[in-house]
């Protein structure tokens, strides 16, 4: 089974502009979100898929491999199944946040392995949230799954509702999941879904994933027990270096 890894990178990001480029502790995001990816034991190949040249130059200097894409792709899943289409022999694409520069090999690993399973053909990965303030949080979106980890749905709202108990009671009566934002996709599905419309639920939540599951697509989850963390404002940067000073 030939797996690659994508990671789509855009400039002009309306919150962070620039912010595959960012200086982490003398390497860029795009450079550790890179490496880690490579350190994958189930990715052969990995690239970066950008509509920048500043950015595809910056690859090029850590001699990394990237894809130019089109500047009018809406979302990453779009980027992805572009690049995607220059390796003709890639059996499964994983779609691989730019913003989280110390992603976990085995996450990435973890994800793969769903498609040992024939039948699956979508995968993310999903966590138990840990706390109450991430529960009602919504910025971390939730995940409700069958009893073989399907997804059922995604919402920004606490799902599910626990109808009869206390709000402050919820996170003792019931696992909760939060979804981790990576994805995988076998060939033929990936390019199928930047064929589909947006989608009412989708529209609803701003959650791309309600897109497929309302036309009838399964997702498989896995559960990780790394928590993610994603850099989304400049903000962000100095909390990430603090969690992983160690790792640096």
């Amino acid at each position: 089974m030939n797996t690659i890894a994508i990671i789509p990178a855009r400039y002009a990001s309306t919150r962070f502009p620039g912010k595959p480029l960012i200086d982490i502790a003398g390497k860029s995001m795009i450079q550790r979100v890179y490496e880690r990816a490579s350190q994958a034991k189930s990715i052969q190949t990995v690239v970066v898929a950008t509509d920048d040249r500043r950015i595809a130059d910056h690859v090029q200097s850590f001699e990394g491999q990237f894809i130019m894409t089109s500047e009018s792709h809406s979302s990453g899943t779009d980027r992805c199944a572009e690049a995607a289409s220059h390796f003709l022999d890639a059996d499964i694409i994983v779609n691989i946040q730019g913003d989280e520069p110390f992603i976990k090999p085995e996450q990435i690993d973890l994800l793969t392995s769903c498609f040992q399973n024939d039948s699956v053909s979508i995968a993310t990965l999903v966590k138990k949230v840990e706390d109450a303030e991430e529960l009602f949080n919504a910025n971390i979106p939730k995940v409700t799954v069958t009893k073989d980890m399907k997804a059922l749905y995604f919402s920004r709202s606490t799902i599910p509702y626990l109808r009869g108990a206390e709000q402050s009671l919820w996170f003792d009566k019931h696992v909760y999941f939060k979804h981790i934002g990576i994805y995988g996709f076998r060939r033929d599905i990936l390019k199928k879904l930047t064929t589909l419309p947006i989608s009412p639920l989708e529209k609803a939540e701003s959650l791309e994933q309600l897109r497929w599951l309302e036309h009838g697509y399964q997702i498989q989850t896995a559960e990780t027990q790394f928590q993610s963390h994603g850099i989304d404002v400049p903000e962000d940067v100095e909390k990430v270096i603090r969690l992983f000073r160690d790792s640096l």
